[in-house]
């Protein structure tokens, strides 16, 4: 488990495309670090996640904080359309991927929505954990996956603070 306190960098990139005063969805969210960042600033966000003592945890942040927030407890596994047909200004995805739910995410989008996606790839093996294959994206998945979107940024390599093989997104569902 990621338990980086700060924001994602790809959070800060994305920020200026971010539609403002339009909910954002912070899916499988933890601890909520990204979505905390956005309602600090103004965002309205839904923190959705299965996990209800890491979604108390938001909870007490938000409440702490005075922020507003949706907690919004989901398995995003167990249903087939975990999302309903609800929609979203932008969409956070870190370090999460659940292959069933990717087209349901464009359809959650609002047209001119931003996907703001950030995971890991086969090459993160050489690192460690996560390992299964199940849990990381194949070259250009992500990009193949988000094919109807348009692209403001992708890339795929390896970082090193901490050391990790990633694929990052950010992407506009189109008006």
């Amino acid at each position: 488990m990621h338990t980086n306190p700060h924001p994602s960098a790809l959070l800060a990139q994305a920020q200026p495309h971010l539609p403002r005063g339009e909910a954002v969805l912070d899916l499988a969210c933890g601890r909520g670090r990204n979505g905390l960042a956005l309602a600090r600033v103004g965002h309205p966000v839904w923190f959705a996640d299965r996990d209800a003592e890491a979604l108390a945890q938001v909870q007490q942040t938000l409440t702490q904080e005075r922020l507003s927030g949706v907690i919004w407890q989901r398995d995003l596994e167990a249903q087939r359309r975990p999302l309903g047909s609800r929609r979203f200004g932008a969409i956070l995805v870190f370090n999460y991927l659940h292959r069933p739910l990717l087209p349901q995410l464009v359809d959650a989008l609002a047209p001119g929505g931003v996907l703001v996606y950030e995971t890991f790839t086969l090459a993160n093996r050489q690192f460690g954990r996560p390992n299964n294959p199940d849990f990381l994206l194949q070259p250009t998945e992500l990009q193949q996956a988000f094919a109807s979107l348009e692209h403001i940024h992708y890339r795929e390599g390896v970082e090193s603070d901490p050391r990790r093989a990633i694929a990052q997104l950010i992407a506009r569902k189109p008006q």
